[in-house]
């Protein structure tokens, strides 16, 4: 099969188009024809050398979701049959033509979607249920904060959060991102190079903070999130872009009762990240026969240009998700 290998630790330039062995199943995994496959984040880290792949994974084969054509099945697979259209969240090798999935990480391509659109939904949609909704338990009529709000994760979770009754507020880097993220449904969008975002959330919660704050951003942004939640809140981390190491006044902790969290889901165990796909599949994949939420693609790009797809998400100019094609 053809896949996009990481040659050597490096730039985008390191991605290259290569010939690889198909990959071999278990009993209770599927083999994908894969038609499209989502680029996030850690598939940079990844190829820059800074994030080892869990056990098990390809080593220089990207890729954290995909969907496509069930290609064939393993023994003990009951779910799935061969030709069913499916997208999967995965622990790596995604940019190749074929790969291999769990029968419980895969869910059905909604109706009306295409491939590239199925590809850009597992590794958010899946990350967001984890985060926002198991471990911090928002609720509707709750609020919530998300920073990032025109990122892959944050225009997932304005839609989740907005279809399942919360309130929901963003930050953004730029007027453009900002109208974005109003327009898909966030309620306000706070441009973080013009305001502090503290301010306006103490400003917009008449100075009671807000129930849930996910974030990406880690450094100084912590004790300002401290400050921004309300009695009781949960801040929930899911990666740490300025940095790990924070001061925060912990007296604050104490007296608002905050919940301070996070998860990393690349290397969760199956049965794990299965629950969740059952839980999207009974709460979120309904709505997308609605409208209610739908796929946000920036840009698709063909796989032989993964170098350029790569260049783009570092660029962090994109407002949704970018995919490889493999049509």
């Amino acid at each position: 099969m053809k896949a996009i290998i990481i040659t050597q630790p490096g730039g985008p330039e390191v991605l290259q188009l290569a010939e690889r062995p198909t990959p071999g199943y278990s009993a209770t995994e599927v083999l994908v024809k894969v038609m499209a496959a989502g680029i996030n984040r850690p598939d940079v880290f990844q190829r820059k050398g800074n994030y080892s792949p869990p056990e098990g994974a390809p080593k220089d084969i990207p890729g954290l979701e995909l969907a496509g054509v069930v290609a064939e099945v393993g023994a003990d697979v009951t779910r799935w049959k061969v030709g069913d259209k499916v997208c999967a969240l995965v622990i790596g090798g995604a940019y190749a033509e074929y790969c291999v999935a769990p029968e419980g990480q895969c869910l059905r391509v909604p109706e009306g979607l295409s491939f590239a659109e199925a590809a850009s939904l597992p590794e958010t949609f899946f990350t967001v249920w984890g985060n926002v909704f198991d471990r911090a338990q928002l609720q509707p009529g709750e609020s919530l904060l998300v920073h990032g709000g025109s990122s892959g994760i944050g225009v997932t979770a304005i839609q989740m959060a907005k279809a399942l009754g919360s309130t929901v507020y963003v930050t953004a880097g730029s007027t453009e991102k900002c109208k974005f993220c109003e327009e898909l449904g966030a309620d306000k969008a706070i441009n973080y190079n013009k305001e502090d975002f503290g301010s306006v959330i103490n400003n917009l919660t008449d100075g009671k903070g807000v129930n849930v704050i996910l974030d990406m951003i880690g450094g100084d942004y912590t004790p300002v999130n401290i400050k921004s939640l309300a009695n009781d809140g949960r801040l929930v981390m899911i990666n740490a872009v300025k940095g790990n190491k924070v001061e925060i006044n912990l007296s604050e902790v104490m007296r608002k009762r905050v919940v301070i969290t996070g998860s990393m889901l690349r290397a969760r165990d199956v049965a794990f990240k299965s629950a969740i796909a059952q839980k999207l599949e009974e709460h979120i994949w309904p709505l997308f026969a609605s409208a209610q939420i739908k796929p946000i693609i920036y840009k698709t790009f063909p796989a032989s240009e993964a170098a350029k797809a790569h260049e783009l998400m570092e660029s962090s100019e994109h407002m949704g998700k970018i995919v490889l094609s493999f049509e």
